[in-house]
This record gives C-alpha cells, sequence and structure tokens, in this order.
C-alpha cells in the first residue's frame, strides 16, 4: 500500500454521547473531553486500551473500499454496531491488506463476520445465453394486449370513481333587470364601444342546442349585487368600473359556462376568473372542511406569473378563503407544510404541481373550477403533457377557465379536449396585434454590439425619475453583462432571467416595483403575466425569435389605462422577422421605416432562391430563419 494511504476514517469514534453531560467517552482512547491533554504526545487519543485484545484478520485488497466507505461513513457503522474498534492498516502481504480489530471477545466475533459478509465474492449475474433464450421464446410465447380494451376498461373504471364524487354547483348569477332589460342594439353598441369585445360560443361537433349567452355588464353592482363583502374589496382597490373582458366574462362564469378570454396583457383578466371563483368556493353543497383538498387551480406558465396571480388573491379577502402558490425554485417543504393546513386555491407551475400531485401531497378529486392562464404560453413552453395529465385526473364536469393573449392551434385543440360548450369573449380582434396604448418605435442600428449598447445607454442617461423601463435581451449572459456594463456606470438596474435564484427573482420584481430601481433588464421570462403598472418604457435590446413575443413584450407598458412606448433595436440579423412586424405595426398605426419593407422583400427574395436550389439539388437542410443568410446578397 502507499505510503500517503489516507487512514483519517481510522480515528476514534463517539460510541456514547450522553446529551446531558458534556463528557463524551471514545472508543479506544485515554481521555475524557474538557480532561488535560498530553500535548508533549500527539498520539495521546491512539494509545490502546491494553485490558482488550486484538485480532488481526486479511482482506483483498480490493475489498478494502467496501469496509472503508465514502468519506469512511461504512467503518463507522461496522464499529458502531460491532463494539470493536476497527482498523485498516497500511500493512499488505500479497494480494491482501491486514485489518486489526480491537475488543472484547464478543465485539470481534461480530466485527469479524461482518467484515467477512462484506467482503465475500458475489456470484455474477445470471446471463441469458442463446440457446435458453431459444427455449424461453419457444415455450412462452407472445402475449397480445387488447390496448382498446384496457382503455375503454380504464374510462369505465375512471367514470365510476367520477360518479361517487358529491355533486358540484356552477350557476350562481343572478341577472340584474337593467342588464336584463337592455335590447340587442344597446348590447352591441356596449360592446363596440369597450374595446370590440366579440362574444361567441364554440358547441361540441353535432350540438344543436343553442345556449344564449349573457349580457354584458356595465357596473360592478349589476355582476355583485348579491356578494357586499366582494364590492366592498373591489372599492377597497379604487376600481371605477370594469374593464372590458370583465364586463362580459363575469356574467358567463357566474352563470356556470366555461370561458375562453382572449385579450392583450394588461387588461384585468385575472381579475374576470379570480372574482368569480371566490363565490364558486362558498357556495359548493359540500363545507369547505369536510373536502378533501383545494376547490380551485389556476396554472400558470412561469413561476413569476404565479405569484402575481397570489399576490392579487390576497388583495380580495373574501370568507377566510386561503390560497397557496406552488412553484419550481419555491421552498417544497413549507409548500408541503401550508398544503397540509388546508387551502381553499392552488396557483401553481405545471412542473411543481405534478410534482406534488404524484407524491400524493395535493388531492385534485375535489377540484371544480380550472383555470389555464397565459395557455399560448404554457403551450409554447412544452408544458402540455403536464396540463393533460392533471386534467384527466379532475372532475370532467368542472368548470374551467382559459386566458390567452392569442389564438393559435394548440390552445383550440386544448380548448376542444376539455371544455365544455365555451364562451369565447375576446377584445380586439383574433388577430395578433399590440396593445394600442404603446407607441412603438423601431430603431435601425449595425449588427454590433457597441452599436446597441452605447445606443441603450444613451437611453439610459437621459432618463427622467418618474420613468421605469424593462429592457429585454435574447440570452442570460447578454442580461448579466448588460446589466454589470449598466452598474459599472453608476445606474442602479436589476436582472431577471431563468438562471437567477427565485429569491433573486423576486427581489428584481419588488425593486422595480417599489422604485428601488428604474431599470429592469430581462430575457423573456418576464415578458408574460407581469404586472407592474407603471413601466414607461420597454426596450427590445435583441429583437425577439417571434413575433408572439414582441406582442408579449410590448405588452409589458402601456397598462391599466397609461399610455408607454417601446423601442426596438432592428438589425440586419433580424431580418427575417420584418415580413411578421410590418402588420403588426400598421395595425396599430405605428410609422414603419422603408428599410423594414426592404429587408422584408430582399429576406423573401432570398428565401425564394434558397428554396428553388434545395429543389434543384435534390433536397438539403433549408436556411431561414432567425438571422438566415444574414451575409448573403443585398447587405
Amino acid at each position: 500500500m502507499s505510503d500517503g494511504w489516507d487512514d483519517s476514517w481510522n480515528n476514534a469514534k463517539p460510541f456514547n454521547d450522553n446529551q446531558g453531560n458534556h463528557d463524551k467517552y471514545y472508543r479506544n482512547s485515554n481521555f475524557r473531553r474538557g480532561a488535560p491533554r498530553d500535548k508533549q504526545n500527539r498520539n495521546y487519543d491512539r494509545k490502546p486500551r491494553n485490558s482488550n485484545p486484538t485480532t488481526t484478520i486479511q482482506v483483498p485488497t480490493n475489498m478494502v473500499g467496501r469496509i472503508i466507505g465514502r468519506g469512511g461513513s461504512k467503518i463507522s457503522d461496522l464499529q458502531f454496531n460491532s463494539g470493536a474498534n476497527i482498523k485498516v492498516t497500511k500493512n499488505t502481504e500479497g494480494m491482501n491488506t491486514m485489518v486489526e480489530i480491537t475488543g472484547s471477545e464478543e465485539a470481534i466475533k461480530r466485527a469479524t463476520e461482518m467484515i467477512e459478509d462484506l467482503t465475500k465474492e458475489r456470484p455474477p449475474p445470471a446471463t441469458l445465453t442463446s440457446e435458453s433464450h431459444d427455449n424461453s421464446c419457444k415455450e412462452m410465447p407472445p402475449i397480445q394486449i387488447d390496448w382498446k380494451a384496457l382503455a375503454e376498461e380504464s374510462e369505465r373504471y375512471q367514470k365510476e370513481q367520477f360518479d361517487k364524487l358529491p355533486p358540484i354547483k356552477k350557476n350562481f348569477y343572478k341577472e340584474d333587470p337593467e342588464v336584463t332589460n337592455m335590447s340587442n342594439k344597446e348590447v352591441e353598441a356596449f360592446r363596440a364601444a369597450n374595446n370590440n369585445i366579440v362574444v361567441s360560443r364554440m358547441y361540441k361537433q353535432g350540438e344543436k342546442e343553442k345556449i344564449p349567452i349573457p349580457n354584458p355588464v356595465t357596473t360592478f353592482e349589476q355582476a355583485f349585487r348579491d356578494y357586499p363583502e366582494i364590492l366592498e374589496e373591489i372599492a377597497k382597490q379604487g376600481f371605477q368600473h370594469p374593464s372590458p373582458i370583465q364586463s362580459q366574462a363575469w356574467p358567463v362564469l357566474l352563470s356556470g359556462d366555461d370561458l375562453i378570454g382572449i385579450a392583450q396583457t394588461g387588461t384585468g383578466k385575472t381579475l374576470a376568473f379570480l372574482l368569480p371563483a371566490l363565490i364558486h368556493i362558498e357556495g359548493q353543497p359540500v363545507p369547505r372542511e369536510e373536502r378533501m383538498g383545494p376547490s380551485v387551480l389556476v396554472m400558470a406558465p412561469t413561476r413569476e406569473l404565479a405569484l402575481q396571480i397570489d399576490k392579487e388573491v390576497k388583495k380580495y379577502y373574501y370568507k377566510g378563503i386561503k390560497a397557496l402558490c406552488v412553484y419550481g425554485g419555491g421552498n417544497r417543504r413549507e409548500q408541503i407544510n401550508t398544503l397540509n393546513t388546508g387551502v381553499d386555491v392552488i396557483i401553481a407551475t405545471p412542473g411543481r404541481l405534478n410534482d406534488l400531485v404524484e407524491a400524493g401531497h395535493i388531492s385534485v378529486k375535489s377540484i371544480t373550477y380550472v383555470v389555464l392562464d397565459e395557455a399560448d404560453r404554457m403551450l409554447d413552453m412544452g408544458f402540455e403533457p403536464q396540463i393533460r395529465k392533471v386534467l384527466y385526473d379532475i372532475r370532467p364536469d368542472r368548470q374551467t377557465v382559459m386566458t390567452s393573449a392569442t389564438w393559435p392551434i394548440g390552445v383550440r385543440r386544448l380548448a376542444d379536449s376539455y371544455m365544455i360548450n365555451p364562451v369565447q369573449v375576446y377584445v380586439g380582434t383574433l388577430d395578433l396585434a399590440a396593445c394600442h396604448s404603446v407607441t412603438q418605435h423601431i430603431v435601425l442600428l449595425d449588427d454590433t454590439e457597441e452599436a446597441k449598447f452605447e445606443t441603450v445607454l444613451d437611453f439610459v442617461a437621459n432618463m427622467s425619475p418618474e420613468e421605469k423601463a424593462i429592457i429585454f435581451c435574447g440570452k442570460k449572459a447578454r442580461a448579466d453583462y448588460l446589466a454589470s456594463e449598466l452598474a459599472l456606470r453608476g445606474f442602479e438596474c436589476q436582472a431577471i432571467h431563468g438562471d437567477r435564484e427565485q429569491v433573486d427573482r423576486e427581489q428584481a420584481l419588488a425593486d422595480i416595483t417599489d422604485g428601488t430601481v428604474q431599470i429592469l433588464i430581462a430575457t423573456d421570462v418576464a415578458s408574460r403575466g407581469l404586472d407592474i403598472e407603471d413601466i414607461s418604457h420597454v426596450i427590445n435590446y435583441d429583437f425577439p425569435r417571434n413575433i408572439e413575443e414582441y406582442v408579449h413584450r410590448v405588452g409589458r407598458t402601456g397598462r391599466a389605462g397609461r399610455t408607454g412606448c417601446s423601442i426596438s433595436y432592428f438589425t440586419r440579423a433580424d431580418w427575417a422577422s420584418a415580413k411578421d412586424l410590418i402588420p403588426i405595426l400598421e395595425e396599430a398605426n405605428q410609422y414603419v421605416p422603408e428599410e423594414i419593407f426592404e429587408m422584408s422583400k430582399r429576406y423573401e427574395a432570398w428565401r425564394e432562391r434558397k428554396d428553388q436550389e434545395r429543389a434543384r439539388d435534390g433536397g438539403g437542410r433549408r436556411g431561414g430563419g432567425r438571422g438566415g443568410g444574414r451575409f448573403h446578397d443585398g447587405w
């Protein structure tokens, strides 16, 4: 064995720890804690006790690791369980290493037996020979599985379980006489005047019965006249009248219908589904204290949006209803402890929700009201499997709400699978569009880091004290770099992205919200759902990879009745986005630089040539996309 053998795991270990006494006795030692030590003899604690015999055994050198264990953990266990002191020496004889065992005869015997059992050779795992494999195949014919029958059996069992659940109540709406008496023309005029509200009902294929859609409410009292506590909470927040999405969503949800709410960010979608949820919780036939778990589930794509919804819920105290936000990056043990005390509303990101459901900490059998907030974003982030997994175990007669800023095919498919004749309420247009309360500027720059940095530095240096800005970057590293560079130049700012610790992300949001800093540098993790009302500017330092993200970034400003400004740095590397950007700007009556039109034409021409070359060459990798062909002709 090597002279450098590390025998730190051979140090004496305590075998008796009296918690009420400071004296700890150490096996194979001649001192008590607190007794004077012999400073001249550094090995005073290794003197063997003459009263105990020592036995030496041999073990295969290649088995020494089994005795020692990682960090000496195994040898400590052996000493504790046997009552003997065990020391692996540096002495070897052939292929064996000497192990000294000191203690009583019984202790030595126990330690020897344990070591022998630990170091004996294990028989190799049985291998499957080709002959035995052939025989087994002959003897056991392949099992035919009737997957269709299994699926039908599973559905039958699931239905039996759901049939055992208590009934639920979904309709709590008493229409105000003023709302009932609205003529069709008055309803149409109100909807047109409030951001062009469009309402329709999606029927299942073959559905014949036409179900009426409630008229919109124009005041809070019309919606919640029978719920004075809610009216009182709304009054505390200082709202004057319902937002367009709220005026139509509240009658629909209070009537017990499923709802698809499509509106741009900052339009009050959270409150649209939250207040009916509170009434739904309290109005169920089964008392809250007798339910198996929460009654309302709200799923959100990011922890920031989940925390924002949780913050909104806590603004409205109603009948002692309790909510809990669960998300990855948060303290899992604390979340579980709070769950065990009983909660009525769960606000969750899909990953952490599935984790806690599978571990048995959340029962979804009691959930009767489900919200999929920012459904388009959840699908973009790849959460569809987790969403479907959770919804499969929730009773099918639940009330379901889905909110989205866009209406892509994935969201439509999800709605068709899990909603029953939902009412679709969209404000503005189903086509992708940016907020009209935001002035959009496109700044064309050279494709260099220096050009972007000097431009943003000039903007930051000229910000007024009352202004706040979110600067969006395409990469986490760039967000950190930009935050550091601005900080070195004396500009206080915060950064938020997926690699930052949750506590740092929450602090960043708190700092920009309360005005501690004026600048938040972010990746797209912050482009959805963050409700910071007084953001005056959004800067797209890196133009987003798709036009949907552009719309959602722009939506971070111009919120809650305010106006805002977005500034997007556009370089030749972004030419693939020019075509999709043009209709967004034109729809909002914004100026489109002539260079953007030229970029769009050149990119389309370049892509057409590439398609022709690929067809002529018999296939090959397709160019295009972000930065596709950035160095080709035209630049």
